[in-house]
């Protein structure tokens, strides 16, 4: 019998926790550096479209993929590339960080000449960088099960999604603040640093996480393969439509929130210090969801549970829409954030138990294929919002839209998929897979 988690679990949890540190610290330094390299609200949601677009042309790839291949070392190197890319990126910054201006300054400039040459290769290493993203991601949360038992999967998943949010959203935004404030380049250099040495420990994690089936000895042949996935999921009654209404979800909240360093900056007149303090917000919630998830969907069953989600997003699109305080934006972040990791815990749980291993990686990239790719559609939506609304409308009126349409629309999707998932469904999905 395994151990409850196991050594194999805590090695992907240190590495985990040390990729998602670099990245909190990133996560602070590349919208700000977008934003001193551009103040063009379509050009910044062109950049995020760019990082999303893998999510809707590479997925299915992904996932076969990851049927095929070891999915520990596919981690493994696409780790070890985004370490790379990141490194790049740090490296062009710092040769063209006399041109750009003062970070101090940004809260007060709206009309600024892009500098094409940083925005170009922005855009380019973003794009990439989401390719190995797609194909890391996905064979990250394929491994899973191969790591832990089953009926350890969510007290796994939420352990796992604890440590990211205190690495990424609580530790890392604040000490990537010290380090911009520092230099601009800084933060990507460590960033880079965090990758290598997760790649370090992944590799000592012992065992063969090759799919153990027949068609890994065939050709690849993926329009079958994708076409098996693909099936799969559609023909399934529960994980066709919540796949649907996480891709709504995850439209509107991209199209909410790309040109959020936008609004943090002109409206609540945040620095980059409290820009830091707003994504402790997200660790603090996040946190609190990996540890409670289990147990409040143990108390209130897994379709409220789900409900709560939903609902609290288009309530707190309106609040934020309403308010210039970074306070109350920090509060209503904190609660979207611990809902959000509820979503998570009990959704993807399920993925993982219900999906057979040889199907795993195409079913939950098809999933992600409907789930994730809607962001970039959203990412350029929110830009264009902001842009047309700019043309009639005060700067400030066309930073608040993407809420308040993003309220609306979030309503539209509560009424529409909270029928869909009662607590029965999910428990009748489970118990098929155990006749």
């Amino acid at each position: 019998m395994k151990a409850k988690l196991g050594r194999s679990y805590w090695k992907l949890w240190h590495a985990t926790a040390i990729s998602n540190l670099g990245d909190g610290i990133s996560g602070i330094a590349y919208p700000w550096l977008a934003s001193a390299v551009t103040r063009s609200p379509i050009l910044i949601a062109a950049a995020g479209f760019a990082s999303r677009l893998p999510w809707l042309i590479f997925t299915l790839h992904a996932g076969v993929i990851t049927d095929r291949f070891d999915r520990r070392k596919l981690i493994l190197g696409m780790d070890a590339f985004r370490g790379v890319l990141t490194l790049v990126v740090g490296a062009v910054v710092l040769l063209n960080q006399d041109s750009l201006p003062s970070l101090n300054e940004l809260t007060s400039i709206t009309d600024l000449e892009t500098h094409w040459g940083l925005y170009l290769t922005f855009v380019a290493t973003a794009f990439l960088f989401g390719m190995a993203e797609v194909l890391r991601d996905n064979s990250a949360q394929t491994l899973m099960p191969s790591v832990v038992d089953k009926e350890n999967l969510e007290k796994a998943n939420g352990r796992m999604w604890s440590a990211e949010s205190l690495t990424n959203s609580f530790i890392g935004p604040p000490l990537g603040s010290l380090l911009i404030g520092i230099a601009i380049y800084l933060p990507f250099f460590i960033d880079a640093g965090s990758f290598f040495i997760a790649v370090a420990l992944l590799a000592t994690i012992k065992g063969n996480f090759k799919p153990n089936h027949e068609k890994t000895r065939e050709k690849v042949n993926f329009k079958v393969e994708i076409k098996e996935g693909f099936s799969w999921l559609w023909e399934h009654s529960l994980l066709r439509p919540l796949a649907i209404i996480l891709g709504c979800m995850n439209g509107v909240g991209t199209m909410v929130g790309v040109t959020f360093i936008l609004f943090a900056q002109e409206v609540l007149g945040t620095s980059v210090f409290v820009f830091s303090i707003l994504g402790t917000a997200g660790a603090i919630g996040g946190i609190t969801g990996g540890i409670l998830a289990p147990k409040i969907s143990e108390k209130l069953g897994s379709g409220p549970s789900l409900w709560i989600a939903l609902i609290a997003a288009p309530i707190g699109y309106a609040i934020v829409g309403f308010t210039s305080s970074w306070q109350v934006v920090w509060i209503v972040t904190v609660f979207e954030s611990l809902v959000a990791v509820l979503w998570n815990t009990i959704t993807v749980s399920l993925r993982q138990s219900i999906i057979p291993t040889q199907l795993l990686g195409r079913v939950n990239s098809v999933y992600r294929f409907f789930a994730w790719g809607s962001i970039p559609i959203g990412m350029f939506a929110g830009g264009a919002v902001v842009t047309l609304t700019q043309n009639f409308a005060s700067r400030d009126l066309a930073l608040r839209m993407p809420y308040f349409l993003g309220a609306v629309l979030g309503i539209l999707i509560f009424i529409s998929a909270a029928p869909r998932l009662t607590t029965a469904a999910l428990e009748k999905a489970k118990a098929e897979v155990t006749r």
